[in-house]
């Protein structure tokens, strides 16, 4: 008694296609602003950013660890 419901299956395509764009977005985001807190001495941001060196590297290492995961889920497709 299953049905396949074509308006139902892509609604879910595009569900899948919207959220993986979606968590592409995000992952270059975090992972452009880990660059920037690695960096942030090389850019001369360090004015600007008002953090001592170990803050930036904790908050960059956690953005490049979560930014990482963004991309693994962008890729894996998983929804």
């Amino acid at each position: 008694m299953s049905e396949t419901n074509p308006g139902r299956e892509r609604s879910e395509k595009i569900y899948r296609i919207f959220r993986s764009i979606y968590d592409f977005t995000m992952a270059g985001l975090i992972l452009g602003s880990a660059v920037v807190m690695f960096g942030a001495k090389y850019f001369h941001l360090d004015q600007i950013i008002n953090l001592d060196n170990e803050w930036r590297i904790i908050f960059g290492c956690m953005c490049l660890v979560y930014g990482g995961f963004r991309l693994y889920r962008g890729f894996q497709k998983d929804y």
